[in-house]
């Protein structure tokens, strides 16, 4: 088990553009994107790290791209560290990289609830709709949707996405295109909340990102179904009407509330206890979900 988290990358002198978790680098022809250590809670980083999450959304996301394979194409090229150019493979990028083709970035964060919690929850409660699509009344929070349902939202590139409807969604991206990725999207998610409740996980919604590659076609991209991009929760503790236990970041978002934080930075730094349970989450999400071992355990 690594009892250090990493909190910055330095691959060569590739430019590197960094967000709230993943490094990544221009190859050239290829990217490689690196998952950190890093970790964000209300659009905030911390100023210290969980160790081993790097790792975990990085094969998890492997994990996914390969099952779900032959429903959608995806960017991912390799995970594995003899695939790297030579002078790039060291010990500290093993387990948290992807190799991926390139793609020009759909501007839209397209997401799948098939549960109301959220902003989805908080709009109900206000209008009873989400993303302006009405809703059946009297719902209760986390309740399950009679039907998962697709609410784009922009992508902010910095501070909060918006979420948007379907028709504002169509003049950015233009009608067949929003259609495609509104179909694909919901038939992605569909297929893995079904194979997750075979693990007793349930994924409660999700975020894609998609990206045309070089031919001009629809390819998924970033990460897919991780603790960052969707919300998982235990089946067996599963009760509609108030907020569910989670495998994600819960531990620090509750710390961050119990002390007042106010959502601006500088952040606290993250206690241990807070740290080492925060780890354990996204290690069993990753073991339940995959059957595997965990092997940076």
């Amino acid at each position: 088990m690594s009892t250090t988290a990493l909190m910055t990358t330095s691959v060569g002198s590739f430019p590197r553009r960094s967000g709230k978790v993943r490094d990544v680098y221009d190859l050239g022809d290829r990217l490689l994107i690196v998952a950190t250590d890093r970790i964000s809670a209300y659009d905030v980083v911390m100023p210290n790290g969980i160790p081993d999450k790097g790792r975990v959304l990085t094969q998890i996301s492997a994990f996914w791209f390969n099952l779900l394979g032959g429903i959608t194409p995806n960017h991912l090229i390799s995970v594995a560290l003899q695939d790297l150019p030579h002078e790039l493979r060291n010990e500290e990028l093993d387990g948290r990289f992807m190799l991926c083709k390139k793609a020009k970035v759909v501007p839209i964060e397209c997401i799948v609830r098939g549960y109301l919690a959220g902003s989805g929850w908080k709009e109900y409660q206000k209008s009873g709709t989400v993303c302006g699509m009405k809703l059946p009344e009297k719902l209760k929070q986390c309740s399950q949707l009679p039907e998962p349902i697709f609410t784009p939202s922009t992508k902010a590139v910095e501070g909060h996405d918006e979420n948007i409807t379907f028709e504002q969604a169509a003049q950015i991206a233009g009608p067949k295109i929003a259609e495609e990725l509104r179909d694909r999207s919901l038939g992605l998610y569909k297929a893995a909340r079904d194979y997750a409740a075979t693990k007793g996980i349930i994924i409660a919604d999700t975020k894609f990102e998609w990206g045309m590659d070089e031919r001009g076609e629809l390819i998924l991209i970033d990460e897919v179904f991780t603790p960052d991009s969707s919300r998982f929760w235990p089946a067996d503790k599963y009760a509609p009407g108030k907020d569910q236990p989670s495998f994600d970041k819960q531990f620090v978002r509750d710390f961050l509330d119990e002390i007042g934080f106010d959502r601006q930075p500088p952040a606290p730094l993250l206690p241990t206890e807070i740290v080492l349970k925060t780890r354990e989450k996204y290690v069993e999400a990753f073991t339940r979900l995959t059957g595997q071992t965990f092997p940076w355990a």
